[in-house]
Parts: C-alpha cells; sequence; structure tokens
C-alpha cells in the first residue's frame, strides 16, 4: 500500500463555482504510482466548498451561483455575522450546503471520474483569495 500527502494551493478565482480537476491532476504526480485506489480531496476553508458535478457545459456553472445566490440571500436581516462583509455568512452557510471533502477513485494512475464529471471550487466570497486543499492519496 502506498499513501501520499500533500497540501496544494489552488490560484485565487472570482467568486463562482471554477472547474479545478486539472489544476489538482498537476500537482499531484503521485497519482501515476497508483494502480487501484482513492483520493481524498479536502478544502481547508469555511467560505469555498467543492463538489463533483458536469464538466462540458458552462451553463452548468452559471446556473450553480445563480441557485446557490437565490437560496442563500445576502443581507439578510437575522445575520449575526456580518463583521467580514455581507458575503461571508451566506458563503459559510454555501460552503456546507456544498461540503468539504470529496473521495474519487483512482485507476490506472488516473481519477477515475465519469466522462462528464468534474471537481468544482465553489468560491463564495468576492475575494476569496488562493484556495488550499489537502490531497490524501492512497492504493496499490
Amino acid at each position: 500500500m502506498k499513501y501520499f500527502q500533500k497540501e496544494i494551493k489552488l490560484k485565487a478565482r472570482s467568486r463562482g463555482f471554477h472547474l479545478v480537476t486539472n489544476e489538482i491532476e498537476s500537482q499531484l504526480l503521485e497519482l501515476k504510482e497508483i494502480k487501484s485506489g482513492i483520493l481524498h480531496v479536502f478544502i481547508k476553508h469555511t467560505s469555498a466548498g467543492i463538489t463533483i458535478n458536469e464538466n462540458a457545459d458552462p451553463t452548468v456553472l452559471q446556473d450553480f451561483e445563480s441557485h446557490f445566490n437565490k437560496m442563500v440571500p445576502e443581507n439578510m436581516p437575522y445575520y449575526k455575522h456580518t463583521v467580514e462583509g455581507p458575503d461571508d455568512m451566506p458563503a459559510h452557510i454555501k460552503a456546507s450546503l456544498l461540503g468539504s471533502s470529496l473521495q474519487i477513485p483512482v485507476t490506472n494512475g488516473r481519477l477515475n471520474l465519469g466522462t462528464w464529471q468534474g471537481i468544482y471550487l465553489g468560491e463564495h466570497r468576492d475575494f476569496g483569495g488562493a484556495r488550499k486543499l489537502v490531497l490524501s492519496l492512497y492504493g496499490v
């Protein structure tokens, strides 16, 4: 059994949903050493999340952002946590809804995602900055 763990930094992105599969793979060269295993991806932030979804049509990303903004609006009078700006508390809620980790099968040195699947960063802050991921890879 082989086990690798590393922390990587994703480039800073604007608010919205962003495909990051290639950015993760390019920073995880050890992936090629695993014939059969699992990659666990964990985001170290409370105002951004990660998910897997369709990677072919960019309108999916736009629809995600539109829906999240309607579902969790800014400037609600019942928010108490407002000192960091109007996008902060909604970002925390959106991050919790999206999730902070993924498990992805690895087969023959590649992520075993479906044909139309990709890993997305959900950036919920207007100026979230670079985001850190912990990648834990194990297998044979």
